[in-house]
C-alpha cells in the first residue's frame, strides 16, 4: 500500500500536537506500508529526516510561492497545497488539519484515490483565528468543511471529537468517523542520567528542584487556557513554583495580555518562571521529570498529547474536563478534572469563569498537598499511558481505516 501523508508540521518545524502526531505516525505506518509525508517550510536535509529501521519513509518539503509570500496566511496555505496535489501519487491521501485539506480534497479528485482526514482541531470551535487569520479564517472554515464533508473517512483523535465533528458538520454519517486516539512514544520521555545536559534548563532559568513545582507547556493561544491558569496561581499555596513554558502567541494582543498578568504575578506572588522559547526535547523532558505536576487548563482539546507525554513522565495531572481530556486524564486515579460549563456559541468560553479559575486552584492545591498520593497518582498515569496509549496500536488502528476505505 502507497499511503501519501499531507502536513503543515514535520521535523524538524514542530511546534503543535498535531505535528508530533504526524511524526511518529509516519514512523509506525512506515514499517507497515510506503509512505511518503508532504509537508510545509521546504526541503528537509538527509539528517532532519527521522529514521524508520527497515521502513520505507520519504519526505518531501514544499515552500510559499513566492508570489504569494506577503498574502493572506490563508492563500499563503493554499499556494503549497496547490504543489501537493499535484505531486501526490499514492493509493490513498491522508490530510492534517484545514493546512492540509485543500491538497487532500483535490488529489482526492485530480488522482481519483481516497481521501482520509484527521480532525485534530476545528476551525468553528476555534473563532479567535480570525484574530490571526483576519478574512482567511472564512477560507480555512470552508475548506474544512468541504474535505471533511467529501472525505471517504474522518478520523476523531478522541470520542469527544467524534462529538464536535457531528456537531459541526451534522450533514456527515458518524459511520463515516473513525476513533483513533493520538499515541505516545514511551522510550522519547525515559528518565534522564544525572549527568544529561537537559538538567541544565533548571540552572539557566533559576528554577529551585527543592521547591514543589508545577508545569505548565503549551501556546499562547485561546484555546489552552492560560489566562485561567494565571488567575488561577494567583490564588494557589504561594509556596508552589509554577514554571511555564509557554511561548508563540497567536496575536500581538493575547501576548501582551498573558505579558502583563504575568508580571502582575511576579511582582505580588513571585515564585512563578516564564519561558517562552520553545525548549529542545532533552531539556524539556529533564524539566518533566524534574517536577512535580502537570496542569493543563485548556478550554478546547480534541485530546492533548501534553497530558500524554507529562503521564509517561510520571507526573500527576490537573486539567479541565472538556473535549477528549477525560478520555486520558482519569479523575482521581491519575490526576484531577476540572469542571467547567462552556458556551456553546463554539468559542468554548467558561460560563462561570469565577468558578472554573477557583476549581483550579483548589484542584492544583489538593494534589500539591498531599506528595505521596501525587506520586502514586503519576505512576497510574505513567502505565495508563504506556498500556493505552502506544502507537504501535494506533498505526494498526489507522492501517484498518485504510484497508476499509480501499474495499
Amino acid at each position: 500500500m502507497n499511503i501519501d501523508l499531507l502536513t503543515r508540521e514535520y521535523p524538524p518545524h514542530i511546534y503543535g500536537g498535531a505535528g508530533v502526531h504526524v511524526e511518529e505516525l509516519s514512523k509506525v505506518l512506515a514499517e507497515r506500508a510506503e509512505v511518503t509525508v508532504r509537508a510545509f517550510d521546504g526541503p528537509r536535509m538527509a539528517d532532519e529526516i527521522p529514521q524508520v529501521a527497515g521502513g520505507h519513509l520519504r519526505v518531501v518539503g514544499y515552500d510559499v510561492p513566492k508570489e504569494l509570500s506577503q498574502d493572506n496566511i490563508a492563500l499563503q496555505t493554499f499556494g503549497v497545497d496547490l504543489q501537493m496535489a499535484n505531486d501526490v501519487d499514492a493509493d490513498i491521501v491522508h490530510a492534517h488539519t484545514w493546512y492540509a485539506c485543500l491538497a487532500g480534497r483535490l488529489a482526492q479528485q485530480l488522482h481519483e484515490i481516497p481521501l482520509v482526514v484527521t480532525a485534530h482541531s476545528l476551525e468553528p470551535f476555534r473563532p479567535w483565528k480570525r484574530d490571526q487569520l483576519g478574512g482567511g479564517y472564512n477560507l480555512s472554515s470552508w475548506v474544512e468543511r468541504d474535505a471533511f464533508t467529501h472525505a471517504d473517512r474522518v478520523i476523531a483523535v478522541s470520542g469527544g471529537m467524534k462529538q464536535d465533528i457531528l456537531t459541526a458538520y451534522p450533514s456527515i454519517d458518524p459511520a463515516k468517523i473513525a476513533v483513533v486516539h493520538n499515541g505516545i512514544t514511551m522510550a522519547d520521555f525515559t528518565t534522564p542520567g544525572p549527568d544529561d545536559s537537559g538538567w541544565k534548563v533548571f540552572e539557566r532559568y533559576h528554577i529551585d528542584r527543592s521547591k514543589p513545582t508545577l508545569l505548565f507547556v503549551g501556546r499562547v493561544t485561546r484555546q489552552k487556557g492560560l489566562p485561567y491558569l494565571l488567575d488561577a496561581i494567583d490564588l494557589i499555596d504561594k509556596d508552589i513554583q509554577v514554571v511555564l513554558c509557554a511561548g508563540a502567541p497567536d496575536t500581538k494582543e493575547l501576548g501582551d495580555q498573558v505579558r502583563s498578568a504575568f508580571a502582575r504575578l511576579e511582582q505580588e506572588r513571585g515564585n512563578v518562571i516564564w519561558i517562552e522559547e520553545m525548549l529542545p526535547r532533552p531539556e524539556l523532558n529533564a524539566l518533566e521529570h524534574g517536577c512535580n505536576a502537570f496542569v493543563c487548563p485548556s478550554i478546547y482539546e480534541p485530546l492533548g498529547i501534553v497530558n500524554l507525554e507529562a503521564m509517561a513522565c510520571g507526573l500527576p495531572v490537573v486539567a479541565s474536563a472538556t473535549g477528549g481530556i477525560p478520555e486520558v486524564v482519569v479523575d482521581g486515579v491519575t490526576g484531577y478534572l476540572v469542571p467547567i460549563d462552556q458556551k456553546h456559541d463554539g468559542s468554548g468560553t467558561p460560563i462561570h469563569p469565577d468558578d472554573f479559575v477557583h476549581d483550579m486552584a483548589a484542584a492544583i492545591d489538593r494534589l500539591m498537598a498531599d506528595p505521596q498520593q501525587a506520586r502514586q497518582m503519576g505512576e497510574a498515569g505513567y502505565k495508563r499511558a504506556r498500556d493505552r496509549f502506544s502507537w504501535e496500536r494506533i498505526a494498526d488502528e489507522t492501517m484498518d481505516v485504510y484497508r476499509q476505505v480501499l474495499r
